[in-house]
C-alpha cells in the first residue's frame, strides 16, 4: 500500500512539528535489554493504537511483511580535543572513512581559527586547515589515516541530547550499534534498528518473515536541523548507500507476491525510494542520495516501517508524517508522552503499518 497522505493545511510549516515532551522522557541509556522497549503501533488505516513490547514484533508482523535492514557500522566519530588555550572542542568527524591527505570535514563545537592546533588526548596533532560557520576542515597526521585515529581514541557518536557528563563511553559502543552492523561508514546509528536482538531475528525468519539488507551510512544529512521555516525550502545533505541485486530482486519479488514492505528505520525509507521506478520496483547499485522525504511524497516501494520516535520539527519526523499524516501522527506521539513512552535514540519504538 504505497502512497503517501495528502498534503494538510500547515504541512509546509515547520513550526506544524512541534510537541510537548518532558525532558525527562528523552532516554539517556538504553533498556538492559534491547528488544524489552514499548512498542506503539500505528496502522495506516484507522485511529487505534496498539501498545506492545518490542519482543512480540514476531506476532505482529508474519509471512506476508518482509523486513529491509540497514547493515551500516557506526564508527567512533567523536573526538575530544583541546585548544593551546587549554578550552575543550568536542569534534564530529564527517568522513570517518576519508582515505588521502585531504582535510576532513567536521563539525566543531567551540570557537576555532584557521591554521591553530588542536591537541588529542595522546598527544596527536590536527590542524584547522579551514573554519566556515559551523564545518571545519580538519588536517590529520601525515603518518595517520583519520580511521586509525578514530579507532584508538574516538568515542561513540551519541547526540548532544544524551549527556555523559566526563564518563565512560565503552558500553555506548556496543549499545550505539545495531547487532547486525556490518559495513563500516556511520557517523549516527540508525536507531529504528537498536531494537533487534539475534533471538529477535531467528524467531522473525522462522515465522517465515524475509529480512532484507541494503546500506546506507547515516551522515550529517540525516541529523541536520531544518534551518527554513517553510519545510520545502530545506535541502539536505547527500548521503551513500548501496543496494545489492540479490537485495533488489528479494524485494521486486516480495512486490510481485503482495507482501509489505517494512523499513526498519528512516535511512532505509529514503535509500529505497530513491532507487524506485515508478512501477514501485528497485533498482541495485550504490551512490549518493539528498532525498527528502515530507508530507505530500508518494511512496512508491515502502508500505509501512520500524522508526523511534524523532525530535520536533526534524526531517526524520517529517519523513515519518508522509507516511501517516501530520496530524494522527502528532496525536499518537501525543499519546506516548502521556503513557511515559522514552524518546530519541536510546528509546522506544513505533511500528507503523
Amino acid at each position: 500500500m504505497p502512497g503517501g497522505t495528502a498534503p494538510e493545511a500547515g504541512d509546509h510549516l515547520l513550526a506544524s512539528y512541534d510537541y510537548r515532551l518532558p525532558r525527562e522522557l528523552i532516554a539517556q541509556r538504553p533498556l538492559e535489554t534491547r528488544d524489552s522497549s514499548r512498542l506503539l503501533v500505528l496502522r495506516r488505516e484507522g485511529d487505534a493504537l496498539g501498545h506492545h513490547r518490542f519482543f512480540e514484533l514476531d506476532h505482529i508482523l508474519d509471512k506476508n511483511h518482509i523486513l529491509v535492514i540497514n547493515r551500516t557500522r557506526v564508527l567512533p566519530a567523536r573526538l575530544a580535543a583541546k585548544r593551546a588555550t587549554g578550552a575543550s572542542v568536542d569534534i564530529l568527524v564527517l568522513e570517518p572513512a576519508a582515505r588521502g591527505r585531504e582535510p576532513v570535514k567536521a563539525l566543531a563545537r567551540g570557537k576555532l581559527i584557521d591554521g591553530e592546533t588542536l591537541l588529542l588526548e595522546d598527544g596527536t596533532r590536527l590542524t584547522v586547515a579551514r573554519r566556515r560557520g559551523k564545518w571545519a576542515w580538519l588536517a590529520f597526521p601525515e603518518a595517520q589515516t583519520v580511521s586509525q585515529v578514530l579507532q584508538r581514541l574516538g568515542n561513540a557518536p551519541l547526540p548532544p541530547y544524551i549527556r555523559r557528563n566526563g564518563a565512560s563511553f565503552e558500553d555506548d559502543l556496543v549499545r550505539y550499534q545495531t547487532v547486525y552492523a556490518r559495513e563500516p561508514g556511520s557517523v549516527a546509528a540508525p536507531t529504528a534498528g537498536l531494537h533487534f536482538t539475534p533471538g529477535l531475528m531467528e524467531k522473525l525468519s522462522a515465522g517465515g518473515i524475509e529480512v532484507v539488507d541494503i546500506t546506507l551510512h547515516v551522515g550529517v544529512g540525516t541529523f541536520l536541523p531544518v534551518g527554513t521555516e517553510d519545510v520545502r525550502e530545506h535541502r539536505m545533505e547527500e548521503e551513500d548507500y548501496s543496494v545489492a541485486p540479490a537485495a533488489a530482486r528479494a524485494i521486486n519479488r516480495a512486490k510481485d507476491q503482495g507482501k509489505r514492505v517494512i523499513a526498519v528505520g528512516t535511512t532505509v525509507v529514503r535509500a529505497l525510494e530513491s532507487l524506485a521506478d515508478d512501477a514501485g520496483r528497485v533498482r541495485a547499485g550504490a551512490g549518493k542520495t539528498g532525498l527528502f522525504i515530507y508530507p505530500g511524497h508518494r511512496f512508491r516501494v515502502v508500505d509501512g516501517m520500524v522508526t523511534n520516535f524523532h525530535l520536533p520539527g526534524s526531517t526524520l519526523i517529517l519523513l515519518v508524517a508522509a507516511l501517516v499524516g501530520r496530524r494522527r501522527l502528532l496525536r499518537a506521539y501525543d499519546e506516548a508522552v502521556a503513557l511515559g513512552y522514552r524518546f530519541y535514540s536510546y528509546g522506544d519504538a513505533m511500528l507503523i503499518l
